[in-house]
């Protein structure tokens, strides 16, 4: 076989190859180049080589390469379906509201809070963390295009075996519900950064971007720590812990509010018709939510920690910042009253049921 004209994968220039030669150095470029073992002779395209019909990872390195580099070790085969790389991905959403009256001092707080729990206790990568806070670059600021895009990209693509978080600090309202499904009547809202022109963001909107999509094997946690935030999922069953049983909340409409076989479980800070505080009453020390603070250090002070559990560690430590700082309420009015709420698409056993992120 005599000598054939290659093109170089990098500056795509043209040389000669020399029959039976695998490596060659671009005249043009200086990379190193790796031609294909095989009967074909065809040149390699940057980040592989084809050796004995396999095709190998191969790291692009540098130009002064002068070996081709190992073959990596093939992975362990896993079970007879495959082995899927389960995927940790989280929208991290604080709103301060600092041109208005509404201004809150503890959202960057929580935001920055959940973030280190997500990564420190559930091995969340950060570059799958994706935060919306004001002063941010514009594409991440927490307004109501910002937020609904990132949710969207949070649930893009999710396959079995993913987790994936949505939480959310700042305001929440209720409007008058004119669907028919809500039972109380109202539909529970977020108040994005720019809600008094964009328009705050509801849950039926929120039900239908992140929990209809969830595929079998997938898990959503939604964290929302926001005044009338019970339902703000409007998912099918909320968790009633004084009478400890599940309460029907399906849509009154008949209208469809559950995944596509996947799990969503809501968190939420109060009641839809409690408020909830930004408060230095539970720390001591900075600004935070109620309920953000009392979830972070429950989960880390009990790594399995049940939904039970929580749920009465939450409102336990509510009554006692309620007995210990009178004084304050006094003052300042900041009485906390609110019950962390649960709700989830599927009931199950809050007593054994751990809490896995």
């Amino acid at each position: 076989m005599g000598s054939r004209k290659l093109n170089c994968p990098y500056c795509h220039g043209q040389f000669m190859g020399t029959p039976g030669s695998t490596t060659y150095r671009c005249r043009s470029c200086g990379q190193l180049i790796l031609v294909a073992a095989t009967s074909e002779g065809d040149a390699v395209p940057p980040g592989t080589l084809r050796l004995n019909r396999e095709i190998w990872k191969w790291s692009k390195g540098s130009p002064s390469a002068s070996t081709p580099p190992k073959p990596e070790e093939k992975p362990v085969p896993g079970p007879k379906t495959g082995r899927h790389h389960h995927t940790k991905r989280a929208v991290l959403c604080g709103v301060t509201y600092p041109k208005r009256n509404q201004k809150l001092k503890g959202t960057i707080n929580d935001v920055n809070m959940m973030k280190s729990l997500l990564v420190d206790c559930f091995q969340f990568p950060e570059a799958d963390i994706r935060v919306l806070t004001e002063g941010n670059d514009p594409n991440f600021v927490p307004t109501k295009c910002n937020i609904q895009r990132s949710l969207e990209w949070l649930v893009d693509g999710c396959k079995a075996g993913d987790s994936l978080v949505f939480f959310f600090s700042g305001h929440g309202l209720r409007q008058v519900d004119l669907s028919g499904d809500e039972h109380d009547g109202y539909d529970e809202t977020i108040a994005p950064s720019d809600f008094v022109t964009a328009g705050l963001i509801v849950d039926d909107d929120i039900n239908d971007t992140i929990v209809k999509p969830l595929k079998k094997g997938v898990t959503l946690h939604a964290i929302v720590d926001a005044c009338h935030s019970g339902t703000i999922l409007d998912l099918e069953h909320v968790y009633n812990h004084r009478d400890k049983k599940w309460i029907d909340n399906k849509a009154l409409s008949g209208a469809k509010k559950g995944t596509d076989g996947g799990l969503a479980i809501s968190l939420s800070a109060c009641a839809d018709d409690q408020m909830a505080t930004d408060t230095n009453a539970l720390s001591g020390n900075e600004m935070s939510g109620a309920m953000t603070y009392i979830l972070d250090q429950a989960i880390r002070g009990k790594p399995t920690i049940t939904y039970g559990e929580l749920l009465r560690d939450m409102q336990r430590k509510t009554q006692h910042a309620n007995r210990t700082r009178s004084w304050l309420r006094k003052l300042f009015g900041n009485k906390i009253l609110q019950d962390c709420q649960l709700s989830s698409s599927q009931v199950f056993n809050v007593d054994e049921k751990k809490i896995q992120l």
